[in-house]
């Protein structure tokens, strides 16, 4: 890990506007020699993680010091670092003599950071006398890794866990369907699905919602993870949100007993399904619904499907119970889904002529996993990365006779140890920080990443492309599951990890040092369980917790439904990830962290951004989605250069018109909730987007603004239909109606036009659009792949043969006035799922175009009315 940790500061120290910069005081020269002494020290760190692995004391305590000093060099010439950036941006006489010359403040900065420097090159000299102590062989370690570390894409992403778990439970997944689908049982029923850890009860319940017979028998779905920490209003407001297809705030303020009251009503007239994935608790059922029955039985077939690991959880569920036990896997369907991992088929054209030992070996190194999908399915891909016979034998050879649990936690560290980089098995670790059973967005993750410096610089290559590979990698060793996918099966949208993975992560990065979780059981980030070890990454949950002197030296904090965090001066923070929180002191303490990359608050409270945010010349990633600010989001924040994703729920101050240069050079992703006059200039500039979003209120001029901005990938606009209007230079007012009146202020001309234009255009979302015509010419589109049109008045479509040929999923929300399914939609080469939501019509006029699609193979999701009433 040490050697990730040196890695990742040598290649973002040579980033830095300092290299290129002369400092007195001799600095300059003192950052490149730190810099060189760095790239030496990461040719120990092979050899020394294997000692330390191994249970060498004196070795543990070298790495640590090893990873303090170089955070502690990263710390110390980003400061000098800063101080070059902050004298770019001066402006009058003072950023002259700034530029030009020396302040007295500045003197002081620099001779405080020679000191440092030089402090910092003494304790790596010490680091150096101790290797040659403890005897590190250097002379076998092969030279320092290039920055650039590829993880080529899989050549076969098709057999994720989703798939490969059914293989075994094909006869039970048509008894667990043909329980649910029961006509001969009218009541209120439960089925639950019992089974140890890793059994693949979760998958296998999923697959089961996903039939056909499934699908058409029930009119309401819903699936909801409960975990070992829940809370039934956050349950009921899930369920509700799918059923019901609420997509808007308006549920958020309600309270428990009106939750439940207007899931009841609305499940009441409906043949309904309600999962509840993942129970521990025997009196979960009665807990959702202690306030008001949630779950009406209306005798018309409605169930309940349970996944547990204790039959006691299944067995005191008070209604009629169905109890499924999994059974475990025997020797020829786990050699199955073992060899569907471990020898997939594009990969047995390799060795032709070895297969019989390969096919001997595998089946031997199958029955050490007894039988658990999630062990053969992780075992299974770590053997596939390395078709060896010898490997093969000499690992089956030296197995060790133990429980399932020591067995499975052998399997993870052979995968994790094989894993094809240091900075991948950094992004692994990390995924310890987020709660059980929490369904991580896979773009979120990506921009942490980043931020932490775990993904590496590649030629002609993006970040978050290499990012994203990182991701694939880890589904395709089933190290993740993935959860959803968007269009195209390489976009994976969410992903999630097995808890018992997540354990044994959570263990590793402590041990480490790397990251130690908080939970209400501790009042304190300090009161970890591994005194010895100094972690730099905390991640809070379900508790009460405070930041206090003892950690100074943080650089990542998470916070999960935290009742209250205090925050101090934490100097050298570099991520802030908060969600559900109450927040104390941030603007205090964020004033100083200069070192910050992402900061992220969502849905939380008492927050005030400071204007002082423009001085973070490192900010990559702010997302304040859902937080209520008590401060206008300021000016400022626009000056920072290397913001990279911007998501802004509030009130903004737009960049000044009078700049002529904009700082932004890297933006890639706007997510804003109004649109402004003064935002015009502003994103005409932004080339390099790829993602934007307007919430509310998109005035007609900004369609044109699309044809500036060529590398768009998604786009999200809503509320078509508001003007907003000057006051007084900066104050704007934004209305549901024009103040005048007139209708001409609408946007009436169709948006497609100049949207089929946009070369890679994937996603697209338009809310409010009150035209009454929309129209695509041929060849347009050529690369859309998701479409959703929500409160559109569209009445006529001129869509011509050749449009949207990727066209994968289409959904309708709120669209009334859609009298009959446009036929357009049968020309649709590539449309495999189609939504309808909320039509407000007879849905026998669809009759025939649906009837169509099905037998094209096209998935139909209907929510309310049902298509089949």
């Amino acid at each position: 890990m040490a050697e990730s940790v040196v890695s990742t500061v040598v290649g973002s120290v040579g980033n830095l506007a300092v290299q290129e910069t002369k400092l007195i005081c001799g600095v300059t020269l003192e950052v490149g020699f730190l810099t060189d002494e760095l790239m030496r020290l990461q040719a120990y760190l092979k050899d020394a993680d294997d000692k330390w692995r191994s249970g060498n004391a004196r070795v543990a305590i070298l790495v640590r010091q090893i990873r303090t000093a170089a955070y502690e060099a990263q710390n110390v010439i980003e400061a000098a670092d800063h101080m070059e950036k902050r004298n770019k941006i001066k402006n009058g006489l003072v950023g002259a003599i700034s530029r030009y010359a020396r302040l007295p403040s500045d003197l002081v900065t620099l001779r405080k950071v020679g000191g440092e420097i030089q402090r910092v090159r003494r304790k790596l000299s010490e680091i150096f006398q101790s290797a040659e102590s403890l005897k590190i062989d250097l002379d076998n370690i092969v030279a320092v890794r290039g920055l650039v570390e590829d993880v080529s894409p899989p050549q076969d992403y098709g057999l994720m866990e989703d798939d490969v778990v059914m293989i075994g439970f094909e006869d039970e997944h048509e008894e667990i369907v043909d329980k649910l689908v029961d006509k001969n049982e009218n009541m209120l029923s439960v089925v639950s699905i019992v089974a140890m850890g890793g059994a693949g009860k979760t998958t296998l319940a999923r697959k089961v919602c996903t039939s056909s017979r499934v699908k058409l028998h029930f009119e309401a779905v819903a699936w909801v993870t409960v975990s070992q920490k829940f809370k039934g209003i956050d349950l009921l407001k899930d369920i509700m949100k799918q059923v019901m297809g609420h997509k808007d705030g308006s549920m958020d303020q309600m309270q428990e007993h009106e939750v439940g009251k207007n899931i009841n009503d609305f499940l009441f007239l409906k043949r309904y399904l309600v999962v509840l994935d993942d129970v521990w608790e025997t009196d979960t059922w009665e807990q959702i619904n202690r306030k008001v029955k949630a779950f009406p039985d209306a005798t018309n077939g409605s169930r309940v499907l349970l996944t547990t690991r204790s039959k006691d959880v299944a067995d005191h569920v008070e209604m009629p119970t169905y109890v499924h036990v999994l059974k475990q896997l025997d020797e020829d369907k786990s050699w199955e889904l073992f060899s569907s991992k471990a020898l997939p088929a594009h990969r047995r054209s390799s060795i032709i002529h070895y297969v019989d030992e390969f096919e001997e070996l595998g089946r031997n190194l199958a029955k050490k996993c007894d039988g658990l999908p999630l062990a053969l399915a992780v075992f299974g891909s770590y053997l596939s990365k390395n078709l060896n016979i010898q490997a093969w034998s000499d690992i089956l050879l030296s197995w060790p006779s133990t429980k399932k649990t020591q067995m499975m936690r052998e399997i993870l560290a052979r995968s994790y140890k094989d894993l094809p980089s240091q900075n991948l098995r950094s992004c692994l670790l990390y995924l310890a920080a987020f709660p059980e059973d929490f369904e991580i967005n896979v773009q979120d993750l990506i921009q942490l990443w980043i931020a932490e410096s775990f993904i590496p610089l590649a030629p002609n290559r993006k970040l978050e492309e290499t990012a994203l590979k990182y991701v694939t990698e880890l589904a395709q060793r089933s190290l993740v599951q993935v959860v959803e996918k968007i269009s195209s099966p390489r976009l994976i949208q969410t992903i999630r990890v097995h808890d018992i993975l997540r354990d044994w992560c959570i263990e590793e990065a402590r041990q480490d040092g790397f990251l130690d979780l908080v939970d209400r059981t501790a009042d304190q980030v300090g009161a970890t369980s591994f005194d010895a070890v100094r972690s730099y990454r905390f991640s809070l949950q379900n508790s009460s917790g405070q930041i206090v002197q003892a950690t100074p030296n943080i650089r990542t904090l998470f916070g999960f439904e935290v009742s209250s965090i205090c925050l101090t001066k934490l100097r050298y923070l570099r991520v802030l990830h908060i969600e559900y929180s109450w927040i104390k002191g941030f603007s205090r303490a964020i004033d100083g962290c200069i070192h910050l990359r992402c900061l992220t608050l969502r849905r939380c409270s008492s927050v005030w951004l400071p204007s002082s945010i423009g001085k973070l010349f490192y900010l990559q990633t702010i997302d304040l989605r859902g937080t209520g600010l008590d401060s206008v989001v300021p000016k400022s924040l626009w000056n920072i250069s290397a913001l990279r994703h911007v998501y802004l729920s509030g009130e903004i101050s737009p960049p000044s018109a009078r700049r002529n240069v904009l700082q932004q050079k890297q933006l890639q992703t706007l997510h804003i909730k109004f649109y402004s006059q003064y935002m015009a200039a502003f994103l005409s500039q932004m080339t390099q987007l790829t993602t934007l979003s307007v919430m509310k209120f998109v005035p007609e001029g900004m369609i044109n603004l699309f044809a500036n901005m060529p590398h768009l990938v998604s786009i999200s606009l809503g509320h078509f239909d508001v003007i907003d209007v000057p006051h007084r230079d900066r104050m704007f007012r934004i209305g549901g109606k024009p103040f005048d009146g007139r209708q001409e202020n609408f946007i009436k001309d169709d948006p497609m036009p100049i949207l089929e234009k946009l070369p890679c255009l994937v996603v697209l979302k338009l809310e409010g659009y009150r035209g009454q015509t929309m129209s695509c010419s041929a060849n347009g589109f050529r690369r859309l792949q998701e479409l959703e049109l929500q409160l559109c008045s569209v009445k006529e479509w001129r869509m011509e043969e050749g449009t949207m040929t990727k066209l994968s999923h289409l959904s309708f929300w709120d669209c009334t006035n859609m009298e009959t399914l446009p036929e357009w939609l049968l020309h649709l080469p590539s449309l495999n799922y189609l939504q309808l939501a909320r039509m407000g019509c007879d849905f026998i006029q669809y009759g025939i175009t649906l009837k169509e699609l099905y037998r094209k193979g096209c998935e139909v999701n209907h929510i309310l009315p049902s298509l089949f009433c």
